[in-house]
């Protein structure tokens, strides 16, 4: 439905309910720049509730103390050390879902970032480095938690909606006053409100002939020349955009050897897998051909259900990096042959 039959339609409920025309004026003045941003008017706290399937008690104490309605565990580092969770309870998961579904999947993000989107990946992310003389690679620190709740209201009420529906909607979507990490809507809140990053570190490119690109909390740039000197003009524009840099995890490489970003290899023109990664996955790729699936696991006491598909998805990740790989085909069609049988 278009903007102008939706105008219509809502001015005639209103007019059915027998409003009076200076109130039916200000409804429609303030649902006008809602539906030209696509996305679901919310008028108030009760009809909130009626869209997200929620009672009031319970919105409300979503909204007046979140940090109730999270779990908390922790996962390891690829670096070391420990990653905290904030994984929400189902009932608030389906109401962040919601959120993401019908309101922050219509924002538009910057085509720089590669993480959390549509049509992107690490591939993506990759191929735009790959062969490039010199690389920089810098890290964020503490990504999501670093996004508060007030940029999120931001990002709401710029959509058209009052502060109290925006507060309300942000509220719904952070743990404490910050993002969590383990919410479905903080990877693409955080590429929304990464945005005026993203333009500034692209132009900032654009006039030095470099790429970038960022995958959440990775920023990487390539070109055919990139100083020291970058680095700090670079930092100076991330935290002015109130973000942090991880200074420990910050790579300038300006001899083509080895160069990882996002997980695949960008060293040569063409992207591949890292030679430790395949090496690994040929290992036991020949064990399992050598002794057997079940042999192969018993003997290095291997307890997964779902080893076999793990390695089956490893191999397709594999072709997807390296479609023409004729070793990962062939193991794939055997591998493949073993979980039918």
């Amino acid at each position: 439905m278009s903007v102008t039959k939706s105008i219509n339609y809502w001015k005639s409920c209103f007019e059915k309910s027998r409003l009076k025309p200076e109130v039916t004026q200000e409804y429609l003045s303030y649902i006008n720049p809602i539906l030209k941003n696509n996305v679901p008017i919310i008028f108030d706290f009760n009809h909130l509730c009626l869209l997200l399937g929620r009672n009031q008690a319970y919105l409300a104490s979503v909204i007046n103390s979140n940090i109730s309605h999270y779990r908390e565990f922790e996962i390891p580092k690829r670096s070391g050390g420990k990653r905290t969770i904030s994984a929400p309870y189902p009932a608030l998961l389906e109401c962040q879902s919601w959120i993401y579904e019908n309101i922050l999947t219509k924002i538009k993000i910057h085509s720089a970032a590669h993480g959390f989107t549509f049509k992107k990946s690490i591939i993506t992310n990759s191929k735009v480095h790959a062969g490039r003389n010199h690389f920089l690679k810098i890290d964020l620190k503490d990504f999501f938690s670093s996004i508060t709740i007030n940029q999120v209201i931001t990002i709401f009420k710029s959509l058209g909606y009052t502060h109290k529906v925006s507060f309300y909607l942000a509220s719904i979507c952070c743990y404490g006053e910050v993002l969590p990490q383990g919410a479905p809507t903080s990877p693409m809140l955080s590429n929304i409100v990464a945005l005026s990053l993203d333009n500034r570190l692209m132009n900032y490119s654009k006039k030095f002939n470099l790429k970038y690109t960022r995958y959440a909390d990775d920023l990487a740039f390539s070109g055919d020349s990139i100083p020291v000197k970058h680095i700090d003009y670079l930092t100076k524009i991330i935290y002015d955009c109130g973000f942090i840099v991880n200074e420990k995890k910050t790579i300038l490489q300006q001899e083509k050897h080895k160069r990882i970003v996002t997980g695949i290899s960008i060293a040569e023109d063409v992207i591949k897998l890292p030679r430790e990664y395949k090496r690994k996955l040929k290992l036991e790729i020949h064990c399992i051909r050598k002794h057997g699936l079940f042999g192969h696991m018993r003997k290095h006491k291997i307890k997964n259900p779902d080893y076999l598909l793990s390695i089956i998805g490893k191999i397709h990740f594999w072709l997807s990096v390296e479609p023409d790989n004729t070793y990962a085909r062939k193991a794939l069609i055997d591998l493949t042959k073993k979980d039918e049988d």
